[in-house]
Order: structure tokens, then sequence, then C-alpha cells
């Protein structure tokens, strides 16, 4: 009775939201391509090579879920060499990253809509040999219609927020139903796997073990000496004080721009350096400098700037590159933390041993931060005036700062190795 309701009200649901997401793409850009893998029509050329292989099926919805799904893979691979994967993702974004990282072998498309009719048409063309869930995509249709089937489904760095715990208990005869079938369920924290059993997972599917995102979290030199080059070409001088913003969400823009300028009348070699969460909020950032009156150079643009001084800041306007100017920062604001909910990630500016603030909204690393606050590894500010105290004392205090940017590093170091244990508890062996 359960499935008979949630498949005559998801379409209900789907189609309400229909604008919302219609909006969302347009203003995002690039879902169009490919939008008919959405609903499970495949081209000849991919449906042949999805069907030449059995493939361990792996779903990442974002960003965040691709970068640890593409590590499972090589770490599985790395056990396995002659595995062979499909990897979906649902946003325009995971999937232009899925595009340039994924192996030859490997197939990528979007993932299709939650509907029977599709998700049996899209097993049929895949026929996985397994389904690999990112974090927390509890599709239903997929998972039962793939238990029907007999394919193992299992859940990696699984993760569960407060909110998503309060929703998914209204529903628990449901998400019990659904979580028996997934099989380990990897989560990322005490509180992940307590969330998880009280919505109904049996307690012997669930396995804490850490986040994969300590392990995601890796250097790449080419693209650290491409972001020092960036800096020499716009004339920021060696001996700059760098504060970034990094994945910062409306509000916050601004919110750093006006400490910034407060900031820099007793610092006057500080500079700054923003990278807004969604790249398509191009406009909405720009206007927040020049309402500031702050000059800037664009990232897309930096090659072309003949300046005979630096700008006021540094506008990263391009994608895939944030972890690469962490490098060249001395003081890091991770965003989505001070005006927004959900807080991004501080695992990658800590891998370069850098001083990290975040504001008092971190709920989607409920695994994570503890890690960081009980080191001293992190400081976390209540409000924007508070931000602003902190980051002007880790600048009158560079061997503070450089403190608490080394004990950030050693709590990154301390946490590697979850995607290896990962994928030998999912029989990487």
């Amino acid at each position: 009775m359960l499935w008979i309701v949630y498949n005559l009200l998801f379409p209900v649901v789907f189609l309400f939201m229909l604008p919302k997401f219609l909006t969302r793409m347009v203003r995002r850009g690039g879902y169009w391509e490919h939008f008919e893998q959405r609903v499970g029509h495949f081209g000849t050329q991919t449906k042949a090579r999805l069907r030449e292989k059995r493939r361990i099926w792996v779903h990442a919805v974002s960003v965040g879920e691709i970068y640890v799904a593409l590590r499972f893979i090589k770490a599985y691979r790395a056990r396995h060499p002659d595995a062979y994967f499909a990897l979906s993702t649902t946003t325009s974004t995971a999937h232009a990253i899925g595009r340039k990282e994924i192996d030859e072998r490997d197939v990528l498309f979007y993932f299709p809509v939650d509907l029977p009719a599709v998700i049996k048409k899209v097993l049929g063309i895949v026929n996985p040999e397994r389904i690999v869930l990112v974090e927390g995509e509890f599709w239903p249709n997929l998972i039962r219609l793939a238990d029907n089937r007999g394919i193992p489904v299992s859940l990696v760095n699984g993760r569960m927020s407060e909110r998503s715990y309060k929703g998914y208990r209204k529903l628990k005869s449901l998400t019990a139903d659904v979580l028996r079938r997934i099989d380990p369920i990897c989560v990322q924290g005490d509180l992940d796997a307590e969330r998880m059993i009280g919505i109904g997972a049996p307690k012997e599917h669930v396995h804490r073990m850490g986040t994969v995102k300590f392990d995601v979290a890796q250097r790449d030199p080419a693209g650290e000496q491409v972001a020092q080059g960036v800096m020499q070409k716009i004339r920021v001088p060696a001996d700059a004080v760098v504060l970034l913003g990094g994945s910062t969400w409306p509000g916050e823009e601004q919110t750093l721009c006006e400490i910034y300028k407060r900031l820099r009348a007793a610092n006057p070699n500080l500079f700054l350096i923003v990278v807004p969460r969604h790249v398509e909020r191009r406009d909405e950032v720009e206007a927040c400098f020049e309402e500031q009156g702050l000059s800037f150079v664009r990232r897309s643009e930096a090659a072309a700037f003949d300046g005979a001084k630096a700008p006021d800041l540094l506008f990263v306007d391009t994608t895939g590159e944030l972890r690469n100017f962490y490098s060249v920062a001395d003081l890091i604001f991770v965003g989505k933390s001070l005006h927004e909910h959900g807080g991004q990630n501080p695992i990658e500016p800590a891998l370069y041993g850098k001083a990290v603030v975040v504001g008092p909204n971190m709920e989607n690393f409920p695994a994570v931060m503890p890690e960081f606050l009980q080191a001293g590894a992190i400081r976390q500010v209540p409000d924007a005036a508070a931000l602003e105290e902190a980051i002007g004392q880790l600048l009158e205090h560079p061997a503070e700062r450089a403190e608490l940017g080394r004990r950030a590093g050693g709590v990154v170091a301390g946490n590697l190795g979850v995607i290896e244990r990962t994928v030998e508890l999912l029989g990487g062996e």
C-alpha cells in the first residue's frame, strides 16, 4: 500500500516542483544537454556501451558527491582492475566534472526520474551488478526495483542532516522498507548511524566509517601553479596576506567585502579572493563589488590583465579551481555557513594547512566539525561581527594563524583511509 501511495504522490509533487527545477536549469545552464536521459532515453552509442559490460552503477547527485564517487571508483578499481562503472549525476555542474574526470572505460549519464516505468527501463539497459549510492540519495523505486532483481544496493559516505531526519521520521514505514534493502549502509559518524537506525535501517546494516571526504581532498600541484601564476599576473604583491571566501552564498560576499574594507585600513597588504559556490550568480556578485566600491578582476580574464597594480580583489568566476586558490590564501572563510544553512566543505582548505573560519551553520558536516573543533583546528563564529573579530585577530597574530592551519592539516592527515575500508567492506578485496 505504501508503494502505491508513493507512486501516486510522487508524480504530483514532481509536477508541482517542475517550474522551480526548470528555472534552475535555465539559470545554471547545461541542464538541457542529454535531458532525455532523465526520462530513460539513451542514445544508441550510450546504450550499446552500457550493455557491453556488467557495471557497478554509482550515483552522485552533485559536486560534493561526484568527487566522492570518483575517489570510490578509483579505489575500487585499484583492487579490481577489470571493474567497469556507470556513473550518474543529477546536476549539470557535477556532470561536467564527471565528463572531465571519468575513466574512458566508464559511462556517464544523468540520473532518471524515480518513476517505476522509467527506472525499470534504465535498469534493463544498465543491468548493474551493484548500485552504490553516495551520501543520501534514497530513491525508493530505484532501490525497490533493484532489490527485486537481486541487484545489491549499498550506501557510501552516508550522512543525514537533522532536517532530513525529521522529515524521514514522518515516513518511517516507507523509509524502513527502503533501508532494509540497502546493505551495507556506510555512514560518516555516530549521529548519522543513530539517525539511519532511527528511521528504520537494520542495525546490522549500518557501519560507522568516518567521512570519505578526507580521502577525496587531494592537492593538485599543477593547478596550484596556475593559481600562483594568476596572482602574479594581476600584480598581487608577494608579501600580501590573502583572505579567501570559498563557496560563498548570497549575502556572504557583501559581508566579506564590508569586513575586508574595514580591516584593510589597519592591514594595507590585505588582499581578497571571492569564489562563489554558484558561478551563475556572476552578475549578482559583481553588482555587490561595484556597490562596495571595490575594483576586481575576473579569473576568466586574468590573462589579459595589464594594470600597473593589483585590483582590490580577485573574483574567481570559473568552476573547479577553488582548491587551487586555497593554496595561495593565508586565511579562509568557508561559505554557506553565515547567512545560509548547511555549510560547505572545510576539509579542502584544511588540507593546505590554512587557517579556516566558519559561521554557525555547518549542519552538513556533523561528523567533520567535531574533529576540527576538538583539535582546536578551526574557528567557528556565531555572526558577522564575530567573523570580523576572528579575522582581525588572526591577521594581527601570524603565529596563531599558522598554528591553526597546522592543526587543521593534522586533522586531515589523521582521518585518511576511510575509502579503502569502505571498498573492503563492499567486497573490494
